[in-house]
C-alpha cells in the first residue's frame, strides 16, 4: 500500500504546531530553545522576536538573564551560522558541523589559497591558549596571531580559527537593549565543560524532524548542509513514518509528532529576519509559494498569515516614534490587513516600548 499523501496545507500546520507558530507555548526560555534545536541569531535581536512570537507572556529579560548566566550560548553550527542554543547543545553539535565548517574553509576565495599547506595545528593550539584566558575581539584575535605567526596573513589564519575551533560570541552582544562588538571564547572554556563527542547525527535528526517535520531528506540537508544524510535516515527508517508530498517526494516523520487538521486555524505571526522556521527545507512551500520572495529581504522580518508568508515588515524610528512598516507580498483583504495591524501593534510594544508613539503602516503590493 502506498504511503499517504500530505497536502501543502497539511505539511504547514505541523511544521507550525512544531514550531510553536500555532498557538503560543507555555514554555520557559531554554525548553524553547532546546525544542526548536536552536534559534537563527547572526543577527543579534532576533531570537528575541522569534520567542516573542512563539511563548506565552515571553520577557527579553528571561532570554538575556540566560545568556549572561552561560545557559544559552551563541554559535556557530547549522549551516556555518550563528544560532542561540542551548549549553548542551552548543557543545553537543558544534562538532557535528565540523565537515560542513572544513568545507567552508577549503572553499573561501580569499583564505583557502593564503592557507595552502599550512599547518594549522600551532595555530590553533596558540589560539586556544589566547581565548581561553578571556574572550577576544576580532582585531585583538587577529593581532596576536599577527605577533605569533607574522609570515602568515593574520585574517586568513582567524578565519581557520573560526572554522576549526568552536568559538562562542560572548554577552554583552545578544543581550537585550544592547549592542557591542563581536567577541569571542572557546566554548569550553566559555562554559566550563569539555565539548560532547557522544552526540549521533542519528539523534539531531530526530530532534529536526520534531521541530520541522515532516521533512525530506533533501529538507535535512538544508537545514543542517552536512551530505550524507541518506544513510543516516536510512538506519532510521524503522523508528519513522513515511508520507509523499504533491509532487511524491518521499517524507519522514515520528510517530507520535503533530499533524493538526489542515482546516486548523493558523495566527498571524510576525518573524525576525531570519528564522530557521523559514530556512530549514530544500523545498519551502509549505510556507506559500510567495515563501521564495524571502530572498533578498535584509533588514526585513516576514509576516505570516493563515500560516503563509503574506508580507515583509521592518521598524523605523524617527524623532521617538516607531512606525511598524509591512510591505505585502500577496494581495490581503479587510480582516486580513485588520488582523497583521493588530499582532504588529503588539510587536511595537516588545520592539520599540520607550518610543513616544507607535503605528502599524501597510504599504501597497511590493510586485
Amino acid at each position: 500500500m502506498p504511503p499517504p499523501t500530505l497536502t501543502l496545507r497539511a505539511l504547514n500546520r505541523a511544521t507550525l504546531a512544531r514550531q510553536l507558530l500555532l498557538e503560543r507555548a507555555p514554555l520557559g526560555v531554554e525548553d524553547a530553545v532546546a525544542r526548536l534545536v536552536g534559534l537563527q541569531a547572526q543577527v543579534p535581536h532576533d531570537p528575541y522576536t522569534a520567542l516573542w512570537s512563539r511563548l506565552e507572556g515571553f520577557e527579553p529579560a528571561a532570554l538575556s538573564d540566560a545568556l549572561t548566566a552561560r545557559r544559552l550560548a551563541r554559535i556557530v553550527v547549522m549551516r556555518g551560522t550563528i544560532h542561540l542554543v542551548t549549553r548542551e547543545d552548543a557543545l553537543a553539535l558544534r562538532p557535528l558541523v565540523q565537515p560542513v565548517l572544513d568545507a567552508e574553509l577549503a572553499r573561501h576565495r580569499d583564505f583557502a589559497p593564503a592557507l595552502e599547506g599550512l599547518d594549522l595545528e600551532p595555530v590553533l593550539v596558540h589560539a586556544r591558549t589566547a581565548l581561553g584566558g578571556r574572550p577576544l575581539t576580532g582585531p585583538q584575535l587577529r593581532a596576536s596571531l599577527a605577533e605569533r605567526f607574522p609570515q602568515h596573513d593574520p585574517a586568513a589564519l582567524a578565519y581557520a580559527c573560526r572554522c576549526k575551533l568552536a568559538l562562542v560570541q560572548t554577552p554583552p552582544r545578544g543581550l537585550w537593549g544592547r549592542t557591542a562588538q563581536v567577541t569571542v571564547a572557546t566554548a569550553e572554556s566559555w562554559l566550563g565543560e569539555p565539548l560532547d563527542r557522544s552526540a549521533t547525527l542519528d539523534e539531531v535528526i530526530v530532534r529536526y524532524l520534531a521541530a520541522f517535520g515532516p521533512a525530506a531528506v533533501a529538507d535535512v540537508t538544508a537545514w543542517c548542509r552536512l551530505t550524507g544524510l541518506r544513510e543516516v535516515v536510512e538506519r532510521l527508517r524503522p523508528r519513522l513514518l513515511t508520507f509523499r508530498d504533491e509532487h511524491g517526494r518521499e517524507l519522514f516523520d515520528l510517530e507520535d509528532a503533530p499533524r493538526p487538521d489542515p482546516a486548523t486555524p493558523a495566527p498571524t505571526r510576525f518573524l525576525p529576519e531570519y528564522d530557521n522556521a523559514l530556512l530549514s527545507h530544500a523545498d519551502r512551500s509549505r510556507f506559500g509559494h510567495e515563501a521564495g520572495w524571502l530572498a533578498g529581504a535584509r533588514g526585513r522580518g516576514t509576516v505570516l498569515h493563515d500560516g503563509l508568508v503574506a508580507a515583509r515588515w521592518c521598524v523605523d524610528l524617527d524623532g521617538g516614534r516607531a512606525t511598524l512598516v509591512v510591505a505585502a507580498g500577496v494581495r490581503l483583504t479587510k480582516r486580513e490587513i485588520a488582523s497583521i495591524r493588530a499582532e504588529g501593534r503588539r510587536l511595537l510594544r516588545l520592539l520599540a516600548a520607550d518610543a513616544a508613539g507607535r503605528e502599524v503602516r501597510l504599504e501597497p503590493v511590493i510586485a
